[in-house]
């Protein structure tokens, strides 16, 4: 018999999904609604990408697919575990980020998951959060590459 006792933090690291605990996501309906205000940041053939900063010291998300768009439960909930495994990976800052499903990924008459659409959906959120990362990168190369020159 083993021994499955293991330390608070530990098992809150393994219950919380590794980085993406509660305080990183977007979950009030005023927080979607601040960020929806803005004009989106990235599109691509099936996302849109709205963002905003804010004054935490991380970056939160909320995934937003609608049911006319992916029919299936099984279908909304893999677009949304892919969309969390990439923005685990990003390493955004001080940014709030929604990613909404935009277009239909598949009807209801075709397969609820498959190898194919998971890797197209998978490589366009990759891109949204890598020109999001881009992005802010830019940003702050600039405000921060603006030296005062001395006369």
């Amino acid at each position: 018999m083993t021994n499955l006792t293991t330390t608070p933090d530990l098992a809150q690291n393994q219950l919380s999904g590794g980085d993406f605990a509660r305080e990183r996501r977007i979950l009030k309906t005023d927080e979607f609604s601040s960020v929806f205000r803005l004009r989106p940041v990235q599109r691509t053939a099936h996302f849109v990408l709205y963002a905003r900063s804010n004054a935490l010291p991380h970056a939160r998300l909320g995934v937003v697919a609608a049911k006319r768009f992916a029919p299936r439960a099984a279908t909304r909930n893999m677009i949304k575990r892919v969309t969390r495994e990439i923005f685990r990976q990003s390493e955004l800052m001080n940014v709030d980020c929604i990613v909404r499903l935009s277009k239909p990924v598949n009807s209801k008459a075709g397969p609820a998951t498959n190898a194919q659409l998971k890797r197209a959906l998978r490589d366009e959120v990759l891109r949204l959060f890598v020109s999001q990362r881009l992005a802010k990168s830019l940003i702050l190369a600039q405000s921060v590459a603006v030296p005062e020159s001395s006369p």
